[in-house]
């Protein structure tokens, strides 16, 4: 565990909680550090195969603690340094690996779009949604303009960017940001559940997916052209091999990641 962030490994699934519920979570620019390597580092586990983002406290995040990260950003301090993951997949490259956010509580400007950058969002019935920049005087940096468009339509988003009015949990649905909404409290557990099924699936399978649908958001034929090279090298795979084993003795493959 560093300052801010908690680190607990469950099987293949990692565990990255934001720890700093006396302040509701809001990022320090040295938080915004921890978490980066954070991700880098389940990046290059071998044995982490999906994480789960949650938060410890009364909600996920306050957002940006201004008081800190103004002046630095003012200075033009980088928010991820060279060789690292960036978490919202803006300033640096995204992890590799899927990366599934539990929200409960509220959720404000940077969070949102921490779950963005994400492959599944699981949030709980107490959770509130606002990107509020525009009543500060800034406007969202961590990638909502560009994802919260793409998940939702160019109108449904401008409706809370240009707002920063808040949001709840069946609209952050309607607008692709959270994919399952479960009870209060139960969050982390559902979000775990899933990290753990995805962790199940062939780990090159997984990765190749992850990869081509992020492609596809930016360049739909270099994603089309790629798959059926694509597909041809994971048949040649140990694990597509067990996987074809499995099938005829009807029995469930484990997967190695070769």
């Amino acid at each position: 565990m560093s300052e801010f962030i908690s680190v607990e490994d469950r099987g293949h699934v990692r565990l990255i909680g934001l720890n700093r519920p006396e302040k509701r979570n809001a990022f320090t620019f040295d938080m915004l550090a921890e978490l980066a390597q954070a991700y880098t580092d389940m990046a290059a586990a071998p044995d982490i195969r999906c994480g789960v983002v949650h938060a410890h406290g009364v909600m996920f995040t306050a957002g940006l603690d201004l008081a800190d990260v103004a002046p630095r950003l003012m200075a033009g301090d980088s928010i991820v340094t060279d060789g690292q993951i960036d978490p919202w997949g803006i300033y640096g490259p995204r992890c590799p690996k899927p990366v599934v956010v539990a929200v409960h509580g509220k959720c404000l400007t940077l969070g949102i779009e921490l779950a963005l950058a994400a492959d599944v969002v699981v949030a709980d019935e107490t959770a509130t949604f606002a990107q509020i920049e525009v009543a500060r005087g800034i406007f969202p940096f961590g990638g909502a303009t560009i994802r919260m468009a793409q998940a939702g339509g160019y109108q449904n988003a401008m409706r809370w960017l240009l707002t920063g009015d808040e949001f709840g949990v069946e609209d952050a649905r309607r607008l692709g940001l959270v994919q399952e909404i479960v009870p209060a409290g139960q969050a982390v557990e559902a979000a775990v559940a899933l990290a753990e099924r995805i962790s199940a699936q062939a780990p090159l399978g997984v990765a190749a997916t992850l990869a081509n649908a992020r492609l596809a958001q930016q360049d739909p034929d270099t994603a089309k052209a790629a798959l059926y090279d694509e597909v041809r090298r994971l048949m040649a795979t140990e694990d597509a091999q067990a996987a074809v084993a499995a099938f005829i003795r009807r029995e469930t493959p484990k997967f190695n990641g070769r």
